[in-house]
């Protein structure tokens, strides 16, 4: 759910997700350390002690909208992984534009998730969904060794943490949705396929 558009404010009676709603909202003008926790009470409308009700401090506000975006971003890559349908290699391309597609279309979410610096040590639920999308990333990376020669086959533990950070890197440099954005000659999908071809070829992965 993107509240890109809403407007402001503390409306019905639910404080939780006003607050919620004005860090996002924030985040896209500031980004994720930009603001302070008084700073989202205002623009939720309601006092500086308000928020207290619900959260801690600023820090569990964002970490609770970080597991919002992980929870869409984990259901986003299992749709389109799809158990590795209709082959492999066509499963893990969609994957990897589904990354970039969330990234494109929640960059205060991404930005929660990945720019807070929130640690995920101190909030169990927010380290379960985040290990919940990250699984789709391992699950597709096993899929995908395992279509390679058994001999020098890598490690796909190692597998899916390269494509995970070249996944990120350009999602976070060339595909978000946000001023944060380079320009690029091609579209992100397409370096990405790119560099993730290379880097497969590389490893023996079979041509399609």
């Amino acid at each position: 759910m993107s509240w890109k558009g809403r407007g402001r404010g503390y409306h019905h009676g639910n404080l939780r997700e006003a607050l919620v709603q004005a860090a996002l909202d924030l985040i896209a003008e500031k980004g994720p350390t930009g603001f302070t926790f008084a700073e989202a009470a205002r623009s939720a409308g309601v006092s500086p002690a308000a928020p207290y009700r619900h959260f801690r401090d600023l820090d569990e506000l964002l970490a609770d909208v970080a597991r919002r975006g992980f929870e869409e971003f984990a259901t986003a890559l299992e749709r389109a992984w799809d158990e590795g349908r209709p082959d492999v290699q066509t499963a893990f391309e969609r994957l990897g534009r589904a990354y970039l597609a969330f990234a494109r279309k929640e960059p205060s979410y991404y930005s929660a998730m990945f720019e807070s610096g929130v640690p995920q040590a101190e909030n169990p639920e927010l380290r379960e969904v985040s290990e919940r999308a990250y699984a789709v990333l391992r699950k597709a990376s096993e899929a995908l060794v395992a279509t390679m020669p058994a001999k020098g086959r890598p490690p796909a533990a190692m597998v899916s943490f390269h494509v995970w950070a070249l996944s990120h890197g350009i999602a976070s440099l060339f595909a978000r949705g946000d001023g944060g954005r380079r320009t690029l000659p091609i579209a992100p999908e397409e370096l990405l396929e790119a560099g993730v071809l290379i880097y497969l070829r590389g490893l023996g992965a079979p041509e399609t």
